[in-house]
């Protein structure tokens, strides 16, 4: 199911200071979808071009690299914790150990996102550790899949690797036939 030109428009408008499509180059509705959502744990900078996140970054080229080719290109960008600018993930942790009602706010906001851009049961692709515990752990009605962070210490072919193995799963998941 794709993306129609107005759900894309509405989109854009809402959440495209803060989400993405796993599309880099020209971004067409008809090849967007939210099967799948591919979600990190909270921006490192403010977003300055609309679908700028996950696009921007020096890191980012590794998740183009690593779903090329895979079902999951096309697919939903955003981050579970919204307008927060944190580099390191210890201090973000930290606070929202501190903070829960915070936390509870980005749920809430993550799921209206969800909804919103009319995705119906996704399959959740989380970027790192901290993403799927706090997703895992808030989310207990949703598929929650963790795969290797972008930027972590890793060769480019175990990222890669790792994501054909978790696209199996989630065809399965889904239902489609695995080639």
């Amino acid at each position: 199911m794709s993306i129609s030109t107005e759900l894309f428009e509405a989109i854009k408008q809402e959440y495209g200071s803060m989400s993405s499509w796993a599309i880099w180059g020209d971004i067409s509705p008809h090849l967007l979808h939210t099967k799948t959502v591919l979600v990190g744990y909270n921006i490192s900078k403010r977003i300055i071009t609309p679908f700028g996140n996950f696009h921007e970054g020096k890191n980012d080229y590794r998740i183009k690299d690593a779903i090329k080719g895979t079902l999951f290109e096309g697919s939903y960008m955003t981050d579970i914790i919204k307008d927060f600018e944190e580099k390191s993930s210890g201090k973000m942790k930290q606070y929202l150990k501190t903070n829960p009602n915070f936390v509870m706010e980005n749920i809430a906001s993550f799921i209206k996102e969800l909804e919103f851009i009319g995705a119906k049961n996704p399959i959740i692709i989380a970027f790192g550790d901290d993403c799927y515990t706090l997703l895992k752990s808030h989310l207990p009605n949703y598929t929650v899949i963790k795969v290797i962070h972008y930027s972590s210490f890793t060769t480019n072919e175990k990222r890669r690797a790792q994501i054909l193995e978790v696209e199996k799963d989630v065809k399965k998941l889904l239902n489609i036939s695995i080639a």
